[in-house]
């Protein structure tokens, strides 16, 4: 019987895990993290139609149910503001279309920490926690193994690399592939929901999430998530932690690095928290208060790094997955969909070889072809949005992209078709 190694138990290695164990292929996933609760935090996820789909395909029918059952309420679209807090346009629906029209390809809301913990349901004999991989090497033909910093290892058909930005498993297998400093780098916290700070944020924000391109370079990114009423089956299923969560509104502002203080990195949360105040000064009263009303315990830098397109390599037992092989800024909303549609894709390669349907080799080669080219693009996409943002350096090109998206505000024939419609 083929044994899968998974190094890694973010969403997308979690999610490769319960679709292969699933269909009866072995798997054992390594993760570094030294117990199931050790990520208990983490923002909103926006799920689009390839990670509902990728989801509903590697999960059992009642962990989908349950995926359903945490999501906040769905996105009805995205909304571009000024620093003012003026609507400049709204892409998206105004409420004549049904939230749930596809509930297996819907866009959604989902708490990281409600989805690692449903991707971890059932599968705890699978998991092995504070396992710190190190190296890999091959053991004879057709073993590979994999080594941790406890001395221990573990000997399977192939090794799957999902470990993340800073994967062990690229640096050794793809070392000339590359990650770079984008430039720009982001402060976000989040802010806990009640009655004087639903009013702070346009009523739009409800609805989608929004987007405020600012002056002298700096971009604002709001969201909302509100959790819905978790049914007690549900609890059942994944444990009581699901209710530790509150409902919330993050904001992340963005800059280019060399707008920012040289120390950013040795600034500690309420030194971050007073950076992006001072930073907003001069844009609307709300947007200040917003800020200023965020548990600093949420309060976050994010360096914006990305991968880069990667040639082609000749398919081996090793297998990267998710950001370990293209990571990508999160302004194009599509890191974690792009990696459960990577564990969607490979559950179904690896269940076909292990079922002798296809060979191994070939089936990784399939994966791997198919992978980059909709990983890579997705890379690009992100990195246009951010390139975008970048525009509002120029106080012109601001004004300019004010005029344009209030132009296509009014023109009904426009925003269709900026929407694909």
């Amino acid at each position: 019987m083929m044994k899968v190694l998974l190094v890694g138990a973010g969403i997308g290695g979690l999610a490769l895990a319960q679709g292969l164990r699933r269909r009866g292929v072995n798997v054992a996933v390594f993760e570094r993290d030294r117990t199931p609760t050790d990520r208990l935090q983490g923002y909103r996820i926006h799920i689009n139609e390839f990670g509902s789909r990728a989801l509903h395909y590697c999960l059992a029918p009642e962990l989908f149910e349950a995926f359903l059952a945490t999501c906040g309420q769905p996105n009805r679209g995205i909304g571009f503001f000024s620093h003012l807090l003026r609507e400049l346009v709204w892409f998206g629906d105004d409420g004549a279309t049904p939230r749930d029209a596809d509930p297996v390809a819907s866009f959604r809301s989902a708490s990281r920490t409600s989805l690692r913990q449903i991707l971890l349901a059932g599968i705890s004999d699978t998991v092995y926690f504070d396992k710190n991989f190190s190296h890999y090497d091959f053991v004879g033909r057709g073993t590979v193994r994999a080594h941790f910093a406890d001395g221990s290892s573990a000997e399977g058909d192939v090794l799957v690399g999902a470990d993340g930005v800073n994967s062990r498993v690229r640096r050794q297998y793809l070392p000339h592939a590359q990650r770079i400093d984008t430039g720009v780098t982001g402060i976000q916290g989040k802010v806990w929901l009640t009655d004087e700070t639903r009013a702070l944020v346009p009523r739009r924000i409800y609805d989608g999430p929004g987007i405020i391109p600012g002056p002298g370079g700096y971009g604002m990114f709001l969201a909302l998530h509100e959790f819905q009423r978790i049914p007690a089956r549900v609890s059942q299923l994944i444990g009581p932690e699901i209710h530790v969560q509150r409902d919330y509104i993050m904001w992340g502002l963005l800059a280019r690095r060399t707008k920012l203080p040289a120390n950013l990195e040795q600034v500690d949360e309420r030194g971050l928290l007073s950076l992006a105040l001072e930073r907003i000064g001069k844009w609307h009263a709300n947007l200040q208060r917003l800020v200023a009303a965020s548990d600093p315990a949420t309060i976050l830098l994010t360096p914006i790094r990305s991968s880069v397109a990667v040639e082609p390599w000749p398919p081996t037992a090793i297998i990267l997955l998710g950001d370990a092989i293209h990571s990508m800024p999160p302004t194009g909303g599509m890191g974690a969909n792009t990696a459960l549609r990577d564990a969607e894709l490979l559950t179904r390669q690896l269940t076909a070889a292990a079922r002798g349907e296809v060979a191994l080799l070939q089936a990784i080669a399939d994966y791997e072809k198919e992978m980059r080219r909709y990983g890579f693009q997705a890379v690009r996409h992100s990195m246009s949005n951010l390139r975008r943002q970048q525009l509002t350096e120029n106080p012109l090109l601001l004004a300019g992209m004010k005029i344009g998206l209030r132009t296509l505000r009014g023109i009904m024939p426009l925003r269709r078709l900026a929407l694909g419609r």
